[in-house]
């Protein structure tokens, strides 16, 4: 049997100055290679950012057949066409956002590192479940730092996909990639990545095809 693929999973920068010039930006990092979600994570913004950001933004991730989650904000999911929700546990729970986005929307959810909390919304439903942070990012505050092993672990026991995330780069997603997740959420390290996004995308799928090869074979 082949092992699972995993895929990269963007969550855009904190801030979004002109959504036409992040717009043409995620164009090129999307030249790079394979990205299976963006997540649009704007925690301080207002309504009207938010939409201006998932006008600019929709066109290009339908066209490149990525999906456009915005992060918790049910609500406004549905209301202006994303492909579904990210809640973390603070956000309400499973089925509220589940009720707000409807039966054909993506809704995944936060559970820091703990497997419990992961199984509760995959049995609920939950299209993902994401682990973190593994480790040390500067893109906001973190308290859980779970082992790798969980990622296998689940793997093993779980048909729900799993997303990585927290302080994930080139250089250390491959052991990621390696211990079972199907996606790697990255931000800093693309957007910020020295050679430009459209290199750290690429890179990030040289080193997660090499985390593939690193699986066990069943």
């Amino acid at each position: 049997m082949s092992p699972p693929l995993c895929r990269l999973y963007l969550i855009t920068p904190p801030r979004i100055a002109d959504p036409a010039v992040f717009a043409a930006t995620l164009s090129a990092a999307l030249e790079g290679g394979d990205v299976g979600v963006l997540q649009l994570r704007l925690k301080d913004a207002s309504d009207e950012a938010i939409a201006a950001a998932a006008k600019a933004l929709l066109p290009i991730t339908t066209r490149r057949d990525v999906a456009l989650i915005l992060n918790d904000r049910p609500d406004w999911a549905a209301r202006h066409g994303f492909d579904g929700v990210h809640i973390g546990q603070s956000d309400g729970s499973y089925a509220d956002a589940r009720k707000a986005v409807g039966p054909g929307r993506i809704v995944g959810v936060t559970c820091h590192d703990s497997r419990d909390l992961a199984m509760e919304a995959a049995e609920a439903g939950a299209d993902y479940v994401a682990f973190g942070a593994f480790f040390p990012t500067t893109t906001k505050e973190t308290v859980h730092r779970p082992e790798l092993e969980i990622l296998d672990i689940w793997q093993e026991t779980m048909l729900t996909p799993c997303v990585a995330i927290g302080g994930i780069t080139v250089d250390n997603c491959r052991p990621v990639a390696a211990a079972g997740a199907d996606f790697l959420a990255v931000s800093a390290g693309v957007w910020a990545f020295p050679a430009g996004p459209a290199a750290a995308v690429a890179a990030f799928n040289a080193q997660i095809a090499l985390g593939l090869g690193d699986r066990p074979q069943t």
